[in-house]
């Protein structure tokens, strides 16, 4: 099995600057192809592959004005006008919507590297164009043939992500099938553990930081607002935005937060997976979970995607597969939730509100998260 591994970088100054300009290469390759490509859409002509596209793009590279590129690796294009082919033809099989532009402010920072081409020695990796760049925690990288590694800024540091083999541990387990029910009072519900495992966004440090978060927007609004001039004819409301020092000063805390916010988040994930990962079960079986129809519901979709449901069943599966463990996604009209643990009727008048699940035949009580955790358990693949 292929896993990641993301360790961080410590360029120089000068290497910083490399790595910006082939992020912004692999930024520019990418929002070309995909112009490219929705041109000829809206045109009706035929969808271009990534081996035509790379040759127009080529002889784009012949003219003066984009020498430029040649500053940095021939493979960041080459990847990054792959990746546009790609998404395009998600789009045609209607598993993803149209491909957008990456804008400069708000998408990553990231570009490929070459695998063969990527060299590791002695706590430096050597990325083209770049140089031998120093790493962090030397002793994680254990190998020296990497797939797909791929070079991202977070916001504050640099990264690097590359792909290592390693052999699916055989450990004994118990033969046990558990059901995870997630939710948003609580982040997950296991039914062999007594406790839930708690919502993160309810603690008082991420309410802390999520309150700073709004002071500082409020305050780039404001600076916004009072720097702004009215361009054009009287009457268009248009309006030209000045940036001042202090207000990219104010944005770049602001993304720190929304950087720690993240990553605390996503701790407390690695957290709850390993600890349910931990009690050796034969089976998980978890929610098949339509999280995109859930954030239509306006009143919910903030606590939603602050869960980060999609991003805590990865994680989980990737785990499951390392340690052996089969993980199932339970059929998304399964009735976890709506059915007695006790005799197996099914209650269709249990709403949103309802924690408490009371069966109207049995009279069992018991949680309803905690319900929907053990109906899971003894869930049958059809």
């Amino acid at each position: 099995m292929i896993k990641t591994i993301k360790v961080r970088l410590r360029p120089t100054v000068e290497q910083t600057k490399k790595l910006w300009q082939s992020a912004g290469v692999s930024r520019f390759a990418y929002n070309w192809a995909v112009a490219y490509e929705d041109n000829n859409y809206k045109n009706g002509e035929n969808f271009i592959d990534d081996c035509e596209l790379r040759r127009i793009f080529t002889g784009l590279k012949q003219k003066p004005e984009y020498e430029w590129l040649y500053e940095t690796s021939n493979n960041i294009t080459k990847q990054a006008i792959k990746d546009a082919c790609a998404a395009y033809k998600k789009f045609f099989q209607g598993k993803a919507g149209k491909p957008k532009f990456k804008n400069r402010r708000r998408s990553e920072p990231r570009f490929y590297n070459d695998n063969i081409k990527l060299k590791y020695k002695d706590g430096k990796f050597l990325i083209e164009k770049v140089g031998w760049v120093r790493i962090s925690e030397p002793e994680r990288i254990t190998d020296i043939k990497f797939s797909n590694p791929h070079v991202t800024y977070d916001g504050k540091y640099w990264y690097i992500s590359v792909g290592v083999e390693q052999e699916v541990q055989k450990p004994e387990l118990t033969g046990e099938t558990i059901g995870i029910d997630l939710g948003i009072k609580e982040l997950a519900t296991v039914s062999s553990i007594d406790k839930p495992f708690e919502n993160i966004n309810k603690t008082k440090e991420v309410g802390r930081l999520k309150k700073k978060l709004k002071r500082k927007q409020r305050q780039i609004s404001r600076k916004y607002n009072k720097n702004k001039k009215p361009i054009g004819k009287a009457g268009e409301n248009r309006y030209k935005f000045t940036k001042s020092k202090n207000t990219e000063k104010l944005e770049s805390e602001t993304r720190l937060i929304n950087r720690r916010l993240s990553n605390m988040r996503l701790n407390h994930i690695h957290q709850a997976t390993n600890t349910i990962v931990k009690t050796k079960p034969s089976k998980i079986v978890v929610e098949d979970l339509n999280v995109k129809g859930m954030m239509k519901n306006r009143h919910l979709s903030k606590a939603i995607s602050e869960q980060c449901f999609n991003i805590f069943i990865i994680i989980l599966t990737y785990k499951c597969i390392l340690n052996g463990i089969e993980i199932i996604k339970a059929d998304r009209f399964y009735p976890s939730s709506k059915k007695c643990s006790c005799c197996g009727v099914i209650k269709k008048d249990l709403k949103l509100k309802d924690r408490i699940f009371l069966c109207p035949e049995c009279g069992f009580s018991i949680d309803r998260d905690k319900n929907a955790s053990i109906n899971l358990s003894r869930y049958e693949a059809a």
